[in-house]
């Protein structure tokens, strides 16, 4: 599951919805979740935020991924303007690469 370099990774992962709400999010796998975790240590943002570039098919943004008790592992969020450009539906898996921003 690791990437090729320090910092990536790439997984497959169903899109969820929060709830009644309108935010959709993907939770990375446990392991990946542990070993991001292990790279960036007490380096959080707020809300133990880890800075992140993702990547979805041909759509490429920056974003936050978001530490949840609720799945023990991170989540993270996937707007509206990607899920329409990759014509990705809720319950769907997709390929997702993620790269830990650093500085």
């Amino acid at each position: 599951m690791s990437g090729r370099h320090p910092g990536e990774w790439r997984f497959s992962a169903p899109l969820w919805r929060w709830r009644e709400g309108s935010w959709h999010f993907v939770t990375v796998p446990q392991d990946v979740s542990d070993e991001v975790d292990a790279l960036v240590g007490d380096a959080t943002g707020g809300f133990g935020s880890v800075r992140v570039e993702v990547t979805v098919g041909a759509t490429t943004w920056r974003t936050s991924l978001f530490p949840s008790s609720e799945e023990a592992a991170y989540v993270l969020p996937v707007k509206k303007a990607v899920r329409s450009a990759e014509g990705w539906a809720e319950g769907e898996p997709a390929q997702v690469g993620i790269r830990v921003l650093t500085g």
